[in-house]
């Protein structure tokens, strides 16, 4: 997965592309280049491993500048991170591409591309696109006709866009699996596989739809659907600024997401509420027809949005009554599920671009499980046009790879959908009323938890000498706790893993030493007392405990035993509010191990690559 910037304009784009790759660097950020057409329908390239600031300091030493032009930051899948493996790629100092995703006919094309004598210089598969766009050039073809030519030979997902000297004045994106944008300025089209890379150019936006080829010049520009017909997609303008993307007083992108996460949430509960009642409206117009025939729900993710996905699981089988599966994604689409009839089909993703969960909402479709409905954080996203109902989350833009407030508005609207579902199934209008007064007091209470920040950072020099560390939780704690390991493993490298408290005398418990630090969250449920229970066992082995627990539990720090308290929340919300101090304690220990918080080595932020 990658970042793509193009642009063709009147006026030199290098400050354009660059600035959009900055921009786009959670996306990938492993090598970086740009290619240019200058004033002599030349082509230069300039490529760095590393990140854009490699690139942007080459620049300086030796300028490009040009109207035409495209650049790309990478996450590396076929061959590492290296320059001669970074985009974009040249074939014959005539063309150049940048790509998104992944062409598996790559080992086909390329015996077929050698015996026509075309040499590798990388061990990518977007080389053979370049070349086979080439070849069709060769045979005669215009540019367009030449790209359209190249795309219906390759199998895959992709998002290019392609420059060529014949032809200066013109730039040709293409869209497969993986999303562009059209960027429309003045005087200028702009391409990017993000709107956040463009809004300091422009807030008018055209989003490419599957198998759209669009055919860009500096005063027009013209888009082909999948069967070659000149369509016209709407324009669109987007209500984000470009400062919503810069880190404004926060060290790190992902501490000031961490705190907006008050604001996100409300933003999130805005217009979905009314008195004491979640509105089925907020969820589509057809919303209210589907909810009254659901009969089990099937939730489909990945990572971080999974976990999500499992507490939303607790939520429906314990307040609504209604069965709920939950689906890796990128398992589900392999694992042959049986059909439950009248089920809803729900995908998380922040990004709404995640190809496994793509595929999984695809493939559940084609089986015949039943209507889907989208919780999702970008408007424009292809989950959102693919689903018959959407629930936007509105945590705004989420630059830091590891999600954080993308996953508490998450869990806000899993409640809210429990609720609407519910009403059908068993929730009386009091318990409504209480949860929705419950989802209310949410802002409040997360400033309040926040408020733990200065201890949670003198409790992270604990961990800066640890390899390993055992997170626990019961019930729908022990999503809570999933992705409290995730997020120490994402940026600080620690080696984290996660169980139901239960399960620690069944095997983990052989880990526990002086060496294992042993994270657990406790609210004040049913389950505290077996959860004491499985702590005193860590006790007896000598385990280093940190419980984040909440005041009325009675829980108090002791030798061996911290205890961290959180003010009195009520059961159904404490998985949004014990999520927040697993997020402050992975951002601190990875602060003080000095690791790349907000592009951690090895993770991009968009997933869309199987």
């Amino acid at each position: 997965m990658c970042g793509i910037v193009g642009a063709i304009s009147r006026r030199d784009v290098i400050p354009v592309l660059i600035d959009g790759l900055r921009r786009l660097e959670y996306r990938g950020y492993d090598s970086a280049g740009v290619a240019m057409l200058n004033g002599d329908a030349r082509l230069e390239r300039v490529r760095t491993a590393g990140k854009v600031a490699e690139l942007a300091s080459v620049l300086e030493r030796t300028p490009l500048s040009g109207n035409t032009g495209i650049a790309h930051t990478r996450w590396a899948t076929h061959g590492g991170p290296s320059e001669a493996n970074a985009h974009p790629h040249v074939c014959r100092e005539s063309v150049a591409i940048v790509h998104n995703g992944i062409i598996e006919n790559h080992d086909e094309l390329r015996v077929q591309q050698q015996k026509l004598g075309y040499p590798f210089t990388s061990e990518t598969d977007t080389e053979v696109i370049v070349h086979q766009i080439h070849y069709h050039l060769d045979q005669g073809l215009d540019l367009l006709d030449a790209v359209k030519a190249a795309v219906g030979e390759l199998e895959g997902a992709f998002a290019l866009g392609v420059v060529c000297t014949a032809e200066p004045g013109r730039l040709v994106a293409a869209r497969r699996g993986s999303p562009l944008v059209i960027g429309v300025g003045d005087g200028e089209y702009l391409i990017a596989s993000d709107i956040a890379a463009l809004l300091p150019v422009t807030r008018r936006f055209v989003f490419l739809e599957d198998g759209d080829l669009a055919d860009l010049h500096q005063d027009h520009m013209s888009i082909y659907d999948q069967a070659g017909e000149l369509v016209e997609r709407p324009l669109r303008v987007s209500d984000l600024s470009a400062n919503a993307t810069e880190r404004g007083e926060y060290r790190h992108f992902m501490l000031k997401e961490i705190f907006e996460q008050p604001r996100a949430i409300a933003d999130t509960l805005e217009g979905r509420i009314s008195g004491h009642r979640v509105l089925d409206a907020a969820f589509g117009p057809e919303a209210e027809a589907i909810f009254d025939k659901v009969q089990g729900v099937h939730i489909i993710a990945c990572g971080t949005s999974y976990h999500a996905g499992m507490i939303g699981r607790y939520w429906l089988e314990s307040l609504a009554g209604i069965p709920c599966s939950v689906e890796v994604a990128s398992e589900f689409r392999y694992r042959h599920p049986v059909v439950r009839k009248n089920s809803l089909i729900v995908t998380l993703s922040q990004s709404g671009e995640t190809a496994d969960t793509l595929a999984g909402l695809q493939e559940a479709r084609r089986l015949g499980f039943g209507r889907s409905l989208a919780v999702c954080n970008v408007p424009e996203s292809s989950l959102v046009r693919e689903s018959d109902l959407v629930l936007m989350t509105h945590a705004g833009p989420e630059i830091g790879v590891a999600s954080t407030k993308a996953f508490t508005t998450q869990l806000v609207a899993m409640l809210l959908l429990v609720i609407a579902l519910g009403r059908r199934h068993g929730i009386t209008a009091d318990l409504e009323a209480e949860l929705v007064q419950q989802l209310r007091s949410l802002p409040g209470r997360v400033e309040h938890v926040l408020q733990l920040d200065e201890d949670i950072k003198l409790l992270a020099e604990r961990f800066v000498n640890k390899h390993h560390a055992l997170f626990l939780g019961r019930g729908a704690q022990y999503p809570v706790a999933m992705e409290g390991a995730l997020k120490l493993k994402e940026i600080s490298y620690i080696h984290a893993e996660a169980y139901p408290a239960g399960e620690l005398k069944h095997g983990p418990l052989a880990l526990v030493d002086a060496k294992m630090p042993v994270i657990a969250v406790a609210p004040n449920n049913e389950l505290l007392e077996k959860l004491k229970s499985n702590l005193q066992e860590v006790g007896a082995r000598g385990g280093e405990l940190i419980v984040f627990a909440d005041e009325q539990t009675g829980m108090d720090s002791a030798p061996g035993v911290t205890v961290l308290p959180v003010a009195p929340t009520e059961d159904c919300i404490s998985p949004i509010i014990f999520s927040i101090p697993m997020q402050l304690l992975a951002y601190h220990v990875a602060v003080l191990k000095g690791t790349d918080i907000d592009q951690p080595r090895n993770l991009a932020k968009s997933v869309t690559v199987e």
